[in-house]
């Protein structure tokens, strides 16, 4: 089994704390596209003839695709891939646009999993962020999806929200939690603010505008999080990422697991089990490379070390944890000893606990996973 992403790099503003590759600039959506159309076609061997177990539709917003769109990609990829029974198709959604008339056209076009962007409830960080929706199109959103029969939804939400110097807002990310909760979604996807150097927040946080919480804050809210989802039923399957009745993103966790993946679009990457290929991350020479068949990717093949490191990189984040003789099996003798040196390290210092062969963070160590995976590394 495998999965397809797709990626629609086109959205209406930019979101201040976004540095993902899409374009406000819309006039060359159809053309998209038709190039992303052409790609499925010339890239349907790629995966082996697997079956396809999920479509993910990802951005930049995909909700701006018109039906025709839509339906124009979602008729390539059953053109020219083997599709499961029951795939998991995903499309990522702004509020916004999750009006009855393009939740209906969801519906017919086989799209059984929405995934809506909300952040927050609160206006005045909605605002802040740059975002085109306001909290009563948020919840009118979820409602709409749930009438029309979309049991599968998951929503976005951000904590760890800094306090402005400039621009004072109250708020308290108990009542935001409680407000997501009582959506009675299957599936919550919680991230810390994290302030990239490429986007406004970048900019803002250089010159002193804003500042990062305070870790202790920060780590506060991470534990409510987890508490009170816990006890409304989700279970924390990976460090951001919630699910309860059994609905984990059945797309996301194929990339945990190291499965085979396509990804179609500017900026998209795909594995085939040996290596890693990106494409162009630019829409004007995406299209062009594509048309006048240009090369457009980069290509990589992982080492020993390489398949370590990833299996590291994914499968810690989640309840499956990490597999050691998987790890120890791909190191070279000198990544090993380092390896287990590290590991020894991070187990006394509570960060990482061990259960038969596989390995965990502790609640203290999610806290801090990256640190943790990039000590753990192999060069």
């Amino acid at each position: 089994m495998a999965g397809i992403y797709i990626h629609i790099p086109f959205c209406k503003k930019a979101c201040h704390y976004c540095d993902f590759h899409f374009s406000t600039n819309q006039t060359l959506k159809q053309e998209m596209v038709n190039s992303i159309c052409i790609e499925l076609k010339s890239k349907k061997d790629f995966l082996s003839y697997e079956k396809i177990e999920s479509i993910y539709f990802g951005g930049g917003t995909p909700s701006l695709l018109s039906e025709i769109q839509l339906n124009q990609i979602i008729n390539s990829i059953y053109t020219n891939y083997s599709i499961s029974e029951n795939p998991e198709i995903t499309l990522e959604a702004n509020p916004d646009d999750l009006d009855k008339s393009i939740l209906n056209v969801y519906f017919k076009s086989g799209i059984n999993r929405l995934s809506i962007g909300i952040q927050t409830f609160n206006n005045k960080v909605l605002k802040w962020m740059n975002r085109v929706h306001d909290a009563q199109q948020a919840f009118y959103s979820v409602k709409n999806a749930q009438d029309f029969g979309f049991e599968n939804l998951s929503v976005d939400l951000i904590y760890a929200i800094p306090k402005l110097e400039k621009k004072q807002f109250q708020y308290a990310f108990e009542d935001d939690l409680q407000k997501f909760i009582e959506l009675n979604v299957s599936h919550i996807s919680a991230y810390n603010l994290t302030i990239e150097p490429q986007t406004t927040f970048g900019k803002w946080h250089k010159i002193g505008t804003i500042k990062t919480i305070d870790d202790t804050i920060a780590n506060a809210q991470f534990d409510l999080l987890i508490a009170e989802l816990a006890k409304n039923g989700y279970e924390q399957y990976e460090i951001s990422n919630f699910a309860r009745n059994n609905k984990t993103a059945i797309h996301n966790t194929s990339y945990w697991f190291g499965k085979k993946y396509l990804g179609i679009g500017p900026s998209a990457h795909s594995f085939d089990g040996v290596c890693r290929f990106a494409n162009v991350c630019n829409n004007a020479k995406y299209i062009l490379s594509i048309n006048q068949n240009i090369d457009y990717q980069t290509i990589e093949k992982l080492s020993g070390n390489d398949f370590a490191n990833e299996h590291l990189l994914t499968r810690l984040r989640t309840k499956w944890g990490a597999d050691i003789d998987f790890i120890c099996q791909n190191l070279t003798p000198i990544a090993y000893k380092i390896f287990h040196s590290s590991l020894g390290n991070e187990i006394n210092k509570g960060n990482i606990f061990q259960y038969n062969n596989y390995i965990f963070l502790t609640q203290n160590g999610k806290k801090i996973a990256d640190s943790i995976t990039s000590n753990l590394f192999s060069t």
